[in-house]
């Protein structure tokens, strides 16, 4: 007998058939997350119950003495800068509470300023009743905004309006003011955005300009506490600390000068400090940066900054740099270059050509300064001794090329010496015909010329003397008296401090100790290159440079009590095609002093002044005038 089911057995059979098919489900749910899914889902884990942070390196000072004090200044530190944010949720007034922030900040720009708040007011049907606002409206609308404002005729009243009616001043406006140049009405901009939370206001604020703020005690505005890059020494050469700025990323790095060269070892390595939930924890703890400590004298470089200033502005220059060299070391003692800049208000430079140091950076053709080692080459290979005459007639054939003394002057029969004294190009092409191109150029080389020094900054160039390798004799006659190849600065004085030093090439170095942050301690020794001349041509080689600060050009060079040994040179200034300028010249001064005992070498360059053509009236008296401060500086007792 077959038995049917009941209406409640049925029943029962349907739920535990659907909830058979549901465990199903859910069963091949959870295989799915867990197997198909689970690397998903790991992610997703980690970055809700994990922490990442990185931890920031301090970075390092560089850092200057003084002649004869172990007293350590800091030119470039760590010290606290304010970052300050603003809830503009909060902000009851942006305008009133910008204009305020500003005024602390010293954000230039005030008048720029109220000109845009009256460009917000040229809506349509807006009235004006002052003839000079609405003047001073469509001025500012038309060069800053570059609205389609209707310049009214004289016959049509004020209460006109002046913005055609179709133009949405106001979106315009507020769209234009989030990236606008003037920081006052940016930063207005910003405290009006009423959705949002957080806006920054300003970064690397001082402490002190941070205690103003903080006494607006506005609940809008808040602060966080960073490292930010101090620069004490005000009037300290930008071109040989550089500056700390940002790279494309937006993260801090370091530009030319020190801070650009050494920019991995002052600013360290970065930490970090991860933790997974309750379980696993990473730290990796920040390298704070080294320190550099340099070669330059406080003093001397301030005092011989402020010389140079000085002339530039004398001989309306377009410019001049300054490098003071120890020969028997090479240690840089002081470096200037004009015009130049503040390391902490780098971004106010708006010709970035600025950043650039002359000294190292600026290649030129110096002229006269270099007939002094074309002598000394010769000297050393014996093709000619100071006493050796030769007969001027004024001028020299070279190739196709005539060369001429400078203001035509004919000497007739000198010897050497005076060829240095009275500084004759044709003797000079005399010395180079009988010493050979191939010694030129191999002495040339020798002297460091073609090469980039080594010295520890960002941006260093090699001048050229590719010249020298063109079989025409042209080149290498003009390369003896200074033309038409090119230098550095840094360079001429290593030479120079070649011949002061014996003969020997000392290394130039900026940098005096790197220290580590975990206090190992790198001194930086003095080098010996090479042996480029004899010590007795350096000595003949210095004495008849004496000579020419004795009785030649170079008077006003000369120190009272000493000896002092250099060069003038004034050379043209070549276009970029080769042409050289009628109007334009370059002076220089090298030479060095005590000449038994050299302390200094330095070398002195005016560019372009205007209205002067020699370098004795130019450069030299530069170079007395620091000569004279550094031998008492130093203590140098007189020898004469």
């Amino acid at each position: 007998m077959v038995k049917k089911i009941g209406k409640k057995a049925s029943r029962l059979w349907f739920v535990r058939l659907f909830f058979l098919v549901f465990a199903g489900v859910i069963g091949f749910r959870l295989a799915y997350l867990q197997i198909y899914q689970a690397g998903y889902w790991h992610a997703v884990s980690d970055g809700k119950n994990s922490l990442y942070e990185a931890l920031n390196p301090r970075r390092g000072k560089i850092l200057v003495r003084d002649y004869g004090d172990p007293t350590e200044y800091p030119v470039a530190t760590v010290t606290q800068r304010g970052f300050v944010l603003a809830d503009p949720r909060l902000v009851k007034d942006p305008e009133q509470l910008g204009k305020a922030i500003a005024k602390i900040l010293n954000f230039d720009g005030q008048d720029e300023f109220d000109s845009l708040m009256l460009i917000k007011n040229l809506e349509a049907g807006k009235r004006f009743t002052e003839a000079n606002d609405m003047k001073r409206a469509v001025l500012v609308a038309r060069k800053v905004i570059e609205l389609p404002v209707v310049i009214p005729q004289d016959d049509v009243p004020l209460e006109e309006p002046l913005v055609q009616p179709e133009v949405d001043v106001s979106s315009m406006f507020e769209q234009e003011l989030t990236d606008h140049p003037n920081l006052i009405a940016r930063l207005i901009a910003r405290l009006s955005k009423k959705d949002d939370p957080s806006e920054p206001v300003a970064r690397g604020v001082s402490e002190e300009q941070l205690e103003l703020i903080k006494g607006l005690n506005d609940p809008a505005i808040s602060y966080e506490l960073e490292d930010g890059r101090a620069y004490p020494e005000d009037g300290f050469d930008g071109h040989v600390i550089g500056f700390l700025g940002k790279d494309d990323a937006g993260t801090a790095k370091g530009f030319y000068g020190i801070e650009g060269y050494f920019q991995d070892f002052l600013a360290g390595q970065l930490g970090s400090l991860y933790s997974q939930g309750f379980g696993k924890k990473q730290f990796t703890p920040a390298i704070d940066g080294g320190d550099v400590v340099l070669t330059i004298d406080r003093t001397l470089e301030v005092k011989t900054c402020e010389i140079l200033q000085t002339a530039v502005d004398k001989y309306s220059a377009k410019g001049g740099s300054v490098v003071i060299m120890e020969p028997k070391t090479g240690r840089i003692l002081a470096m200037c270059g004009v015009p130049t800049f503040q390391p902490a208000t780098y971004n106010k430079e708006t010709d970035f050509s600025v950043y650039n140091n002359p000294s190292i950076y600026t290649a030129y053709e110096p002229g006269s300064i270099i007939k002094p080692l074309t002598m000394a080459a010769a000297l050393d290979i014996g093709a000619v001794k100071p006493e050796s005459t030769f007969t001027d007639s004024g001028t020299v054939k070279v190739d196709d090329i005539t060369i001429h003394n400078a203001n035509d002057k004919i000497f007739g029969t000198v010897s050497m010496i005076e060829v240095l004294e009275e500084s004759i190009n044709t003797g000079m092409v005399w010395v180079e015909r009988h010493m050979g191109s191939p010694a030129l150029k191999e002495y040339f080389e020798r002297f460091g010329f073609g090469a980039l020094t080594g010295v520890e900054l960002k941006s260093e160039a090699s001048g050229t003397v590719a010249s020298l390798n063109n079989s025409a004799e042209v080149y290498s006659a003009t390369a003896a008296f200074g033309q038409g190849v090119t230098m550095t600065p840094i360079q001429i004085a290593s030479a120079y401090s070649a011949l002061a030093n014996g003969g020997e090439y000392m290394k130039p170095h900026i940098v005096d100790e790197l220290r580590y942050p975990d206090g190992t301690v790198d001194k930086i020794l003095p080098e010996v290159v090479r042996q480029v001349v004899s010590e007795k041509t350096a000595t003949t080689i210095g004495a008849m440079m004496v000579s020419v600060v004795e009785y030649g050009h170079g008077k006003k060079a000369g120190v009272a009590g000493y000896y002092v040994a250099g060069k003038t040179g004034t050379a043209q200034v070549a276009d970029d095609r080769g042409k050289y300028s009628e109007t334009a010249f370059n002076g220089s001064f090298a030479g060095y002093a005590p000449v038994k005992d050299p302390r200094f070498v330095m070398v002195v360059k005016i560019e372009e002044p205007k209205d002067v053509l020699f370098a004795e009236v130019t450069a030299a008296p530069v170079f007395h005038d620091i000569a004279s401060f550094l031998l008492k500086y130093y203590g140098v007792a007189p020898e004469r």
